[in-house]
């Protein structure tokens, strides 16, 4: 007897309510790990898939690798017989629903990389079978659901809504912000036919407090670029503000203090030395590099790009004024970077500008060493693969100069007063007086 669509998606419901649906979660990172970690606490037997053979043993062993989701957790998943990893893609067959959460950087022309998603689209459509729902959670531009994942997941000799569905669902995830989880994140989801968002909402909804479906998959993967976009255009007025103000002898944290008292029209963002992570610095130019398909020029999209990118070159910059004003030339003099992570409190240091204040510097003669208790040594990296292995070093009155660039809690709290030396200060951390301190 041949399936049916509904047959197909009836069936697959009554799995999601039995807690019999097998879920496969294909990348184990930041966004991939805590989703499979959720599906396990609520019962679901789930596989994590990885190329990696470090990530799957770590795993194996009741181990994790990011630093805001503690072993105990995974011990926890690997003890309750529901967790599993691996590098074996032929698993895949076993699985209901199949979730991608792969990397989808940009190439060296700023222009969406879509390799990864590609090739986990290809190792997909050689173990696929009816019944499965395949739903991507890496962000990108609109169109790629349809326009590139279901030609290649039909390669299996399946039908996309008749055999199997197809979904998009962004990852919302902020690395160790204590009032959102995976959990309680609305999820935004949006499918290739009304039964694969029937069947995709029921999925996510056993883990989340809220699904918000839309219309299509395009609306999904346009949904989070806006977010995404929003941060990057505000960000950047309030980094450009910051220069403009610092001319005029302006604090610019004085300022977004007080315009926070506004209890309407204002929402608060604060400047730094550029931006980092993996979604605000790329994500916008996928709808840009989409957008010209159309004829589009993303013009605020592209200026805030701009000022953003040159944030690491005005850090430079006041580094030299600084240095100057104690009679030391940049070429020679030793710095201390205070943070490599892109955020406060987390050891993710995808796209951190760190890396490109430490290069500018060391391009103009400087000797540049860093400090981060969440990143002890720097791991090797598509974008700087010359500073693997650089560790961290102490805080201490031997270089010429410390720049702070990421506002780790351990930097808050600790006592500046005894730091003779300049401090230059992106972050605005450093409080109090009787400290050398600069903003930037």
């Amino acid at each position: 007897m041949v399936q049916t669509a509904v047959s197909i998606k009836e069936e697959f419901l009554n799995k999601i309510d039995e807690k019999t649906a097998i879920i496969g979660v294909i990348g184990l990172g930041y966004v991939g790990l805590p989703l499979l970690n959720c599906f396990v606490e609520k019962g679901f037997q789930s596989v994590g898939f990885d190329i990696d053979d470090s990530k799957v043993r770590a795993l194996s062993d009741g181990k994790s690798y990011i630093k805001h989701i503690p072993s105990s957790r995974i011990q926890q998943a690997v003890s309750s017989g529901k967790f599993r990893a691996t590098t074996d893609y032929s698993e895949l067959d076993k699985c209901d629903a199949i979730l991608m959460a792969v990397p989808t950087p940009l190439n060296k022309n700023r222009e969406p990389d879509m390799s990864y998603v590609e090739a986990t689209c290809e190792e997909v459509s050689k173990h696929m079978r009816p019944g499965q729902i395949i739903i991507l959670e890496s962000t990108t531009y609109p169109g790629t659901t349809d326009e590139l994942m279901v030609p290649i997941l039909e390669k299996s000799g399946l039908k996309v809504n008749q055999d199997f569905y197809v979904a998009f669902s962004p990852e919302r995830e902020d690395p160790n912000n204590p009032n959102y989880t995976t959990e309680t994140i609305p999820k935004v989801v949006g499918a290739t036919s009304p039964d694969g968002l029937e069947v995709a909402e029921k999925l996510y909804q056993q883990i989340v407090v809220n699904t918000v479906p839309v219309s299509s998959t395009k609306a999904a993967e346009a949904t989070k670029l806006m977010e995404n976009i929003f941060r990057s255009v505000n960000i950047a007025l309030v980094n450009e503000l910051k220069v403009t103000f610092m001319k005029m002898g302006i604090d610019i944290w004085e300022v977004i203090e007080a315009a926070k008292t506004k209890p309407f029209g204002y929402m608060p963002f604060y400047p730094g030395p550029g931006l980092g992570g993996h979604c605000i610095p790329i994500d916008p130019f996928y709808l840009t590099w989409k957008a010209r398909e159309y004829g589009i020029a993303t013009r605020f999209i592209e200026l805030a790009g701009e000022i953003n990118t040159a944030m690491p070159e005005f850090v430079v910059t006041r580094a030299m004024e600084v240095l100057n004003e104690q009679g030391k030339a940049l070429r020679g003099s030793k710095i201390l970077l205070l943070g490599l992570a892109y955020k406060a409190n987390v050891d993710d240091d995808r796209e951190s500008p760190s890396y490109r204040i430490m290069e500018l510097l060391e391009d103009k003669g400087a000797q540049v060493d860093y400090n981060d208790p969440y990143v002890p040594v720097i791991r090797p990296s598509r974008e700087y693969p010359h500073y693997a292995g650089r560790k961290s070093q102490d805080i201490s009155n031997e270089y010429d100069l410390v720049i702070i660039t990421t506002p780790h809690d351990e930097y808050k709290s600790f006592d500046f007063s005894n730091v003779t030396v300049p401090i230059l200060d992106t972050r605005n951390v450093v409080q109090g007086n009787g400290v050398k301190v600069y903003k930037a």
